[in-house]
């Protein structure tokens, strides 16, 4: 039995420390406000998004890049995962109140099977999603394999603004998404 403790803890002091990685390590992060779960970035403390790219789970590619200007919710989840089936419908919801707003939104399912993954799809969701078993896409993001899951939010310029490691209502992921939405690109443009 402290044998079991013992194991317990080193797995969450290693695991607190992974989820930290991307916020203790000098980078443009470190800057940003934290509580821990939910970390929001100013405009000038935003670092550019790793690659995003790949196979969506209903066939053909997708590269993130190819978004450019419009903000970018990015949700990863699995079939598995209670929370992320409780956060689906705030999900959908909160990307059919902004989408007219030049917001869209790129599921990612980690650790899963395709099969299950599109079978959770499946009349829930209307936005595209890539497939990831091997939770690729989330560890460039510094999103470890257990917080799932998790949503980032890309400004217009392709910068990551928020990373909310738990699931989501609507009800605090829209007021983000505006906030996000109704920022001026650095050039004044849209």
């Amino acid at each position: 039995m402290r044998t079991r403790r013992l194991v317990a803890a080193l797995l969450a002091a290693v695991t607190a420390g992974t989820a930290l990685v991307g916020c203790s390590s000098g980078t443009e992060e470190s800057r940003c406000e934290s509580d821990g779960v939910t970390i929001t970035c100013a405009p000038d403390q935003r670092s550019k998004t790793p690659k995003v790219s790949g196979e969506l789970l209903t066939g053909g590619r997708y590269d993130v890049s190819e978004a450019r200007g419009q903000v970018v919710v990015v949700n990863f989840w699995g079939s598995w995962c209670a929370p992320c089936r409780a956060e689906v419908d705030d999900l959908e919801a909160t990307y059919q109140a902004t989408k007219a707003s030049g917001v869209t939104f790129l599921g990612i399912n980690v650790q899963d099977s395709k099969d299950k993954a599109i079978a959770f799809e499946e009349g829930r969701v209307t936005y595209p999603s890539l497939f990831d078993p091997a939770s690729r896409q989330a560890l460039n993001f510094d999103i470890p394999p257990n917080t799932t899951p998790a949503t980032v939010v890309l400004d217009r310029e392709g910068r990551v603004a928020v990373v909310i490691r738990r699931a989501v209502t609507r009800d605090e992921l829209q007021p983000v998404v505006e906030r996000v939405a109704a920022e001026k690109p650095a050039d004044g443009s849209r």
